[in-house]
């Protein structure tokens, strides 16, 4: 399928608070075709959030792009204007985060903070812009639209939040989405719903989404590929049965053992609940001269201690950065 979105060699780094400066992301290459959800995994502060934020041109004033190139429809973002880079964003690319106290205002009603997306992006008269809210409201499964356009965000538990902030994602209809781990700040069940809601969505409106997530439930039932990433690389990257049945890079099978399973340890059964890594992600200002994962790895070889290994292409079409297989 032909790129929608097309990453390259994309570095970012912020400045130090008193120590050298560190790379948050590094090297970073990859692609979202046209309707394909792709899913981003790894620890927090391996780069995902700011990946995306440099996607996007929204970087805090402490960091900044080094090199790299962000393509979005064959258009460089990076060389794009002011103006023409807010034309996109809620326009063509959209992007949901983490915690919807961060997209919604406390003092506007939440339909209104979605009608005001529309007014900026087509224009039009306040009762088009209402239509087109309510319909969004719908779509994201308000059974009553009105009342969530009245209600103030305070009215509305984490989960009705959060959809509104999907709302605000999806009313202009983008090609692209952007999710930072939008199940994260909810309970089990608001999860659960909204992991259905999100696949239904992005089958629905042929979305192209890069999803950043710990849910692994959520990864697999609707990211077609999932890139693995740890310390601002992108480690490994497979179809979600591959890299969470079969993991190859060790930094992958660490993250698999340490996602929680419904069983606990005994005589018969050794293996403990939860297997956490070992060790804590290196400091981006200090980072190792060879895999960034050595210290912690426990497969390491010679090479590991100062040298990156490089990007191997696997027979099954996966990509892992180990010398294990290959480099």
């Amino acid at each position: 399928m032909p790129a929608l979105l097309e990453v390259r060699d994309l570095a970012v780094q912020y400045a130090g608070n008193g120590g050298p400066p560190g790379m948050a992301v590094d090297e970073v290459s990859l692609d979202v075709a046209e309707g394909e959800a792709v899913g981003l995994l790894g620890e927090s502060g391996c780069g995902k959030t700011t990946l995306l934020l440099a996607i996007l041109g929204l970087l805090p004033p402490s960091a900044r792009v080094v090199s790299g190139t962000v393509r979005f429809r064959g258009r460089e973002l990076r060389a794009l204007a002011d103006a023409e880079l807010r034309g996109l964003r809620g326009g063509e690319i959209s992007i949901v985060l983490q915690d919807p106290a961060l997209a919604l205002n406390p003092v506007r009603r939440a339909g209104a903070q979605v009608a005001e997306i529309v007014q900026a992006h087509r224009g039009g008269s306040r009762r088009r812009c209402r239509e087109e809210a309510l319909s969004t409201l719908a779509a994201v499964g308000f059974s009553e639209p009105e009342r969530i356009y009245d209600a103030y965000p305070h009215e509305l538990s984490g989960g009705q939040r959060q959809r509104v902030a999907i709302a605000q994602a999806l009313v202009c209809r983008p090609a692209l989405v952007l999710a930072d781990e939008p199940t994260a700040a909810l309970d089990s069940t608001a999860q659960a719903e909204l992991r259905a809601l999100l696949k239904d969505l992005q089958g629905r409106f042929a979305l192209a989404m890069l999803l950043v997530s710990h849910d692994l439930g959520a990864l697999a039932a609707i990211a077609r590929r999932v890139l693995v990433m740890y310390a601002g690389r992108l480690v490994e990257a497979g179809a979600p049965g591959q890299v969470f049945v079969e993991p190859l890079h060790p930094y992958s099978r660490g993250l698999m053992a340490a996602v929680p399973r419904p069983r606990l340890r005994s005589e018969t059964n050794p293996r403990p609940f939860a297997v956490p890594i070992a060790g804590s992600p290196p400091d981006p200002g200090a980072m190792p001269p060879g895999c960034a994962f050595e210290p912690r790895c426990p497969d390491r070889l010679p090479a590991c201690v100062d040298r990156v290994p490089p990007e191997t292409p696997m027979a099954d079409g996966r990509r892992v950065r180990c010398f294990k297989h290959g480099g």
